[in-house]
């Protein structure tokens, strides 16, 4: 069996979808590896380094690709960044599958078996596989150096002998894994720290880091979480009530870092335009949701805006900002995935299509795209 391991197209994405560790790894599952030249250089890792751990160091994605029944990216690839594999491969990615439609139409029509690692199921046995839990981690840690880079003050209180300096007030929106990971983070730098979250399990969560709860605790409140632990869509009403009193919080905050996501639907606003005016000249938001619009109204995808003094940073890729570290998970996230796939007796590559972990991340198959990301027409 072949592993390729090409190189990221977008010049945006410094991740790679193998390290040297989980070469060593596949190769003891009996697989071939292939990784394209170049292709970790901007994670930290040589051409060198893999040619150790045993990978065949191809010049470029077309050498890597041929005949290969696997092939592990960052990004989704377009069929034609796949051509050279076999009819049927593995492409294993983060998909991006939501209004994707026509881009893995393509891929189906290319003959690619494609696996949205982001929809691997939150159960005890996937626990390995959680690449959006991996990455949130990083990029919420992320999010907390970059907001004290940007704030221009200390963050612990300092008491000097030319007087105290106060501690700043981090407030983080959304307590997912990177909330968790901003808060613990905020914690350790010597902020005051208040986190907010529509799942009433979070609260106990929050406290046990040492932050602050504020959320409006009613009926609508305590049944705001699905089955698989995402927060669900609230209600007008109980979004006015929590607006109202994060408004009145927000005010005193030095930074906010707002995390919250819905999948397959645009990022929530939870930062009007008139709350980042109350904050003072200084503050400092940090956007993690910018990719999907944005958790504040003036917050633009990639950029800086300042507004009365206050910049809101539209963070792009935050994980991608410590690719060592990133890919390092991200890559153990795909081999653990992935040698499920594998034939412990022949050591080829063997789907079991009635495996819970398939049926949920396969997305195209023998040219068929699945029904829930087909193209509208």
């Amino acid at each position: 069996m072949r592993i390729a391991v090409p190189a990221e197209t977008d010049k945006s994405e410094p991740r790679v979808a193998a390290t040297p560790e989980t070469v060593k790894k596949f190769k003891a599952l009996g697989a071939e590896v292939a990784v394209q030249a170049g292709a970790g250089l901007t994670s930290g890792f040589s051409d060198q380094d893999y040619a150790s751990a045993g990978a065949g160091v191809g010049a470029n994605a077309k050498a890597v690709l041929a005949d290969a029944d696997v092939v592990l990216r960052v990004r989704r690839p377009t069929p034609e960044e796949i051509a050279g594999a076999k009819s049927g491969a593995a492409v294993v990615a983060i998909l991006d599958p939501f209004g994707a439609g026509p881009a893995l139409a393509g891929l189906a029509k290319a003959g690619a078996t494609a696996f949205a690692m982001e929809l691997m199921p939150r159960i005890t046995r996937a626990q390995t596989m959680d690449v959006l839990s991996s990455q949130a981690n990083i990029a919420g840690y992320r999010a907390v150096l970059d907001a004290a880079a940007e704030y221009n003050r200390a963050i612990p209180m300092m008491m000097t002998a030319a007087g105290t300096v106060p501690a700043a007030k981090i407030f983080i929106m959304g307590v997912g894994v990177a909330g968790l990971q901003a808060i613990a983070t905020a914690r350790r730098l010597g902020g005051i720290v208040s986190a907010t979250d529509v799942r009433p399990a979070t609260k106990e969560q929050v406290e046990s880091l040492g932050a602050k709860f504020v959320a409006v605790e009613n009926e609508e409140f305590k049944q705001a979480e699905t089955s698989g632990g995402y927060a669900k869509e609230m209600s007008a009403e109980y979004l006015a009530a929590q607006a109202a009193l994060v408004a009145s919080h927000i005010a005193k905050q030095d930074i906010v870092i707002t995390t919250a996501l819905i999948p397959g639907r645009p990022a929530p606003k939870l930062i009007s335009a008139d709350m980042v005016r109350s904050m003072r000249a200084g503050s400092v938001i940090i956007d993690l949701a910018a990719e999907r619009g944005g958790n504040c109204e003036l917050t633009k995808p990639g950029a800086t805006v300042v507004e009365g003094g206050v910049k809101i940073v539209g963070a792009l890729n935050l994980a991608g900002r410590l690719a060592a570290t990133a890919s390092s998970l991200y890559a153990k996230n795909l081999l653990a995935f992935v040698e499920t796939l594998i034939s412990k007796d022949t050591k080829a590559l063997a789907i079991n299509w009635d495996d819970e972990l398939v049926k949920a991340t396969c997305l195209t198959r023998d040219g068929v795209v699945d029904p829930r990301f087909q193209a509208k027409t």
